[in-house]
């Protein structure tokens, strides 16, 4: 990349954003850039806000207790009426999983999508008792949204019903690709519409966002038609079961599993609760074509021979709690075993590794063979590679570039290839989650930066828990926990009880502390000796210190320290 954008970056990373001009669009992505989910842009122009997909973030294992991770929603939150409409640009959970929690704050927000991504939206809200304003929209459609006037355009991703949107205003024009590849031979027969990429390069495109997902993988995306054999030979030799694992929303991969199962004669049984929601839905609206009489439920699986069965699960990215996880715990009512054959059908998400090996680890030990993408070819990406971004950048020939959802790695490979074919280095945009940019007469720069940090989703608590808050849990869990309980005369400076020392996950017996409770009873009664006016907080501080450095030292542990001073 170079250093010109870099810099820019640098610069306004240090600014607060300045009021914004009447006929500037704005700008303001507060999620997706620097990370693989939680994708969300604003943009804003005459009072108005535009909002394009709201989703979430899953956590990785440096936040345990985590659920989910979303959006910060404070750029919005007290300018909520302005907002009018929440474009989602296709299904994922990493586009639309947040809408709940953004409709929480205001639930008549008007949602807009395409006939799918709106379903699966509406089920999803449904759980969480909210109704919404929902606006259909299909590829060719345009709408006019307060100041925002938008096209959409239909894109090939690893889910039906894609759409890339091409943003008409007085200020400039954007157009934001969503997720996509260039398959040319879909499993649906949809493909990314580049006559439209091209008229809209034509028309001139201001402000191109475009998704970096692959952009540092050379070539093309491997079509999707090249998995459906690969499942058909793998259920011929599969002497038992065969377990599918991949996103409850992979509508393509659970048809190719469909088709291969009754290839073979196999029963389908769908497992975890958003796999049988999900295909339902699609199902009913045509996007799942199911043969007549090959779907079981899971109940009556077992009434099926084992060489007969197949079960779509839901777990492929080792969530503890998916169905998957379970299976390779013991802990669900479909038992692995020995002759069954497992796939897992999907690329590892970054910071998902170690959980999905977990599991892969799991299931081989139960006796299981587990097939993956490092060992055959059962997934392929639904993101475009480094060659169909080279084409889409020659197609549409951007003014400005903005790099969007990938991490740090995959913005700046996507921005050298938007230099390779001519984009000035001073109109391609590297930017964070809560960087602004403004465009202006054709021109777009970064102006500053807002606040915009990650927002956890634990239990029924939102926003509750803190960074600080995980690290404790990081070293209650890595570390351990040791309290010290004493009871002080501050008369006569002298140790009524204690120090009574209780650890967790320390050391193997708390009789190892007996070296050190003598040295804490100590240093208590000489600080009060020599001032009897320190403060509880003071006291529990020196007690703090003693013990640690000696744990530090003695037990090379540094585990989280309570101590309680109490006085007589």
């Amino acid at each position: 990349m170079s250093a010109t954008s870099v810099a820019l970056a640098d610069d306004a990373r240090l600014n607060q954003p300045p009021e914004l001009q009447p006929g500037t669009l704005r700008v303001v992505p507060l999620g997706g850039i620097g990370e693989i989910g939680r994708n969300m842009t604003v943009f804003e122009l005459d009072g108005k806000l535009l909002v394009v997909d709201c989703g979430v973030l899953f956590p990785e294992e440096t936040q345990p207790g985590v659920d989910l991770i979303l959006p910060d929603f404070s750029y919005l939150r007290d300018r909520l009426d302005d907002v009018v409409g929440v474009v989602l640009t296709h299904g994922h959970e990493d586009h639309i999983g947040a809408v709940p929690y953004l409709l929480r704050l205001k639930a008549d927000l008007p949602l807009i999508g395409s006939r799918l991504t709106l379903a699966l939206v509406e089920a999803k809200l449904a759980e969480h008792r909210i109704k919404p304003f929902t606006l259909v929209v299909a590829e060719g459609q345009r709408e006019r949204l307060g100041p925002f006037d938008c096209e959409f355009i239909a894109v090939n991703h690893s889910i039906p019903d894609a759409l890339a949107v091409f943003v008409r205003t007085t200020a400039g024009t954007v157009l934001h690709t969503g997720d996509f590849k260039m398959d040319q031979l879909p499993i649906d027969g949809r493909i990314t519409d580049l006559r439209a990429f091209a008229r809209v390069g034509e028309e001139g495109v201001d402000l191109f966002l475009p998704d970096s997902t692959n952009a540092d993988v050379p070539g093309f995306t491997t079509a999707e038609q090249e998995i459906g054999p690969v499942l058909s030979r793998l259920m011929a030799a599969a002497p038992k079961r065969v377990i599918v694992a991949s996103f409850s929303s992979h509508v393509h991969r659970v048809q190719q599993v469909l088709d291969a199962a009754r290839e073979h004669g196999r029963k389908v049984a769908f497992v975890g609760r958003s796999m049988v929601r999900n295909m339902g839905i699609a199902a009913q609206l045509g996007y799942l074509d199911v043969p007549e009489g090959i779907l079981v439920d899971l109940k009556r699986i077992d009434e099926v021979p084992e060489d007969r069965q197949v079960l779509m699960s839901t777990g492929s990215q080792g969530e503890p709690m998916a169905a998957l996880s379970r299976m390779a715990n013991g802990d669900h009512a479909v038992r692995v075993g020995a002759g069954d054959t497992v796939v897992l059908a999907s690329s590892l998400i970054p910071g998902n590794e170690n959980a999905v090996f977990r599991v892969i680890n799991g299931l081989m030990r139960l006796g299981a063979e587990v097939v993956h993408k490092g060992t055959a070819r059962v997934h392929v990406s639904g993101h475009a590679s480094a060659g169909e971004l080279l084409y889409c950048y020659n197609i549409i020939k951007p003014r400005n570039v903005m790099p969007v959802h990938g991490e740090t790695r995959h913005l700046i490979a996507n921005g050298r290839l938007a230099e390779a074919t001519g984009v000035p280095a001073e109109s391609v945009l590297l930017t964070e989650d809560g960087s602004v940019v403004d465009l202006r007469d054709g021109v777009a720069r970064q102006v500053g930066q807002i606040e915009c940090g990650y927002v956890y989703v634990d239990g029924s608590r939102v926003g509750a828990v803190t960074d600080d808050d995980l690290k404790d849990r990081r070293t209650l869990g890595e570390e351990g926990f040791v309290s010290v309980i004493s009871v002080v005369n501050r008369q006569d400076g002298t140790i009524v009880s204690g120090p009574d020392i209780h650890a967790r996950g320390v050391a193997e017996d708390d009789a190892v502390f007996e070296e050190i409770r003598p040295r804490i009873a100590e240093a208590l009664a000489e600080a009060v000796r020599n001032n009897p006016t320190h403060t509880t907080h003071q006291l529990q501080q020196v007690v703090r210190r003693v013990i640690g450095a000696w744990i530090g030292r003695k037990l090379r542990r540094r585990p989280m320290i309570v101590p309680v001073v109490l006085e007589a």
